[in-house]
């Protein structure tokens, strides 16, 4: 079966790393993101790699319908979920109940809206992947001062488990990956002393790398992990141990 994979938030260092390792096999990629698109486009003719793009802001309500109405002219047999807007530590008596709504909307509606015009041909298929990015952080005592980004990370996860519960008769696995602190541009607003501090404190004295998670990715997206559906897989290299 050739194998079309829908990746949104696809111009994340994240992103980059999926496409390279799922390209093969006359793989199609449909790949959304917002800034960065263009380097993305530069990144996937150069190695060969069989894309389309869509250039949406998922926090825009009209936008994210006019791409899902794309949508239903394809039949992704995969969909990686990974946009998230980027961490800002603030007290809660600061939470910004706007920027939340946002990211609502990036993380959560965008998916539902996504999935539910994807995970019926997916069912009636018998195949499909759906692949969540959550975080260590719903894993145990999150650290202080993120209530907004928990939340949207907790209710993802909510999400995925009920789509692993509705569709397992169907053959489509629904799973999410939850890394500790991965070092790539998503940090660029979080306080260098946060990072170093991360890495200071972990069993292996380090964060983690794009490489460190992408193979386990992969692993929940290939046919292999057939009978895998409803987890939420802690990469976090012995900080959480479950």
């Amino acid at each position: 079966m050739n194998k079309t994979y829908l990746i949104t938030g696809a111009t994340s260092d994240i992103g980059y790393e999926l496409i390279q390792t799922l390209n093969k096999n006359n793989a199609k990629f449909l790949l959304q993101g917002l800034s960065g698109l263009e380097k993305l486009k530069i990144f996937c003719k150069e190695n060969n790699v069989d894309a389309e793009f869509f250039d949406v802001n998922l926090s825009s309500d009209e936008e994210t319908d006019n791409f899902v109405e794309k949508l239903k002219e394809y039949s992704p047999t995969h969909f990686i979920h990974l946009p998230a807007l980027r961490v800002i530590n603030t007290k809660f008596k600061n939470f910004d109940e706007e920027r939340f709504l946002m990211d609502i909307n990036v993380q959560i509606m965008s998916a539902i809206k996504i999935c539910k015009v994807i995970m019926p041909k997916m069912a009636k298929s018998k195949y499909g992947r759906i692949l969540f990015m959550a975080t260590s952080y719903v894993l145990s005592n999150p650290p202080k001062n993120t209530a907004a980004y928990i939340m949207s990370k907790n209710a993802l996860v909510g999400l995925m488990k009920s789509l692993a519960t509705d569709y397992a008769p169907n053959g489509v696995t629904v799973n999410s990956v939850s890394p500790s602190m991965i070092e790539t541009k998503f940090l660029e607003e979080t306080s260098h002393i946060i990072v170093e501090s991360a890495a200071a404190s972990h069993p292996m004295k380090r964060n983690a790398t794009v490489k460190d998670v992408v193979p386990a990715m992969a692993f929940l997206l290939s046919d292999e992990a057939s009978y895998i559906t409803g987890v939420n897989l802690p990469i976090t290299g012995g900080s959480i141990i479950e």
